[in-house]
């Protein structure tokens, strides 16, 4: 087991933003969280990447406690990740950009940009290392977060909608470089509302619902669980597609 995080707890106030919520990684899997807008999902991945201290209830990776470890800490144990909303040094080039996550674990400058070079062309960014991050478009940009992720060679990966607001042309693109990450042996966890993503990419779904886990297995089979098309549509309208 890569990953284990046991019944978190995330309040703000009287709000229970996750509720006694449960989950395990194991090594080389990609597992999808998924559940409808305000479901706790964020949340959750928020308190997995190190962005915030949950309530109660503890995480371990490969067999140490990061409940309390700051995102610092995190990137050198070997979690990564990307956000929703990218977040690029505007004003580096994509190279710089690159070459900042390539320094946590190649301090020298040679091979620091060794590192950086080789990420580049894995991720399709070379022709574009000199442009300044500022020129990408939204697919660019995504990619760029992902490839200074990989430069600090983590070993799990978590994507908070990467593929949101691509062209379903741009979405098949990323969905390639996302099995070509996996294929070097990074374990990912990926927070997506595209459903075809997780149809196509996850290999078990976890599905939230108000800040619970409630259902969780093959995405296909999830998906079609009562309680999980409840959540999403609502149990009177549920109940109307199933009496169709």
């Amino acid at each position: 087991m890569l990953l284990e995080a046991r019944n978190l707890v995330q309040t703000f106030g009287e709000l229970r933003a996750v509720d006694d919520a449960s989950l395990t990684v194991n090594e080389g899997e990609i597992v999808g969280l998924i559940g409808p807008n305000g479901a706790g999902k964020s949340t959750f991945f928020n308190a997995l990447a190190g962005e915030r201290i949950p309530t109660s209830g503890t995480i371990r990776f490969a067999g140490s406690d990061i409940t309390r470890a700051t995102p610092e800490a995190h990137a050198r144990l070997g979690i990564a990740r990307s956000f929703q909303v990218p977040l690029t040094f505007e004003d580096m080039t994509v190279a710089e950009n690159v070459l900042v996550g390539a320094f946590l674990r190649h301090p020298r400058r040679a091979a620091a940009e060794s590192k950086t070079r080789d990420v580049l062309e894995f991720t399709g960014l070379l022709d574009m290392s000199y442009r300044p991050a500022r020129m990408l478009g939204t697919p660019g940009r995504k990619r760029l977060e992902i490839a200074r992720a990989l430069a600090t060679e983590p070993r799990l990966l978590l994507l908070d909608e990467a593929l949101a607001g691509l062209t379903p042309a741009e979405i098949q693109i990323a969905i390639g470089l996302v099995r070509r990450i996996h294929a070097l042996g990074i374990t990912l966890i990926i927070v997506e509302h595209i459903m075809e993503v997780i149809l196509t990419l996850a290999e078990r779904a976890v599905v939230f619902h108000q800040g619970r886990v409630i259902a969780e297995g093959p995405p296909r089979q999830v998906v079609n669980d009562p309680a999980v098309v409840a959540a999403y549509l609502g149990h009177r309208m549920a109940a109307r597609i199933a009496s169709r």
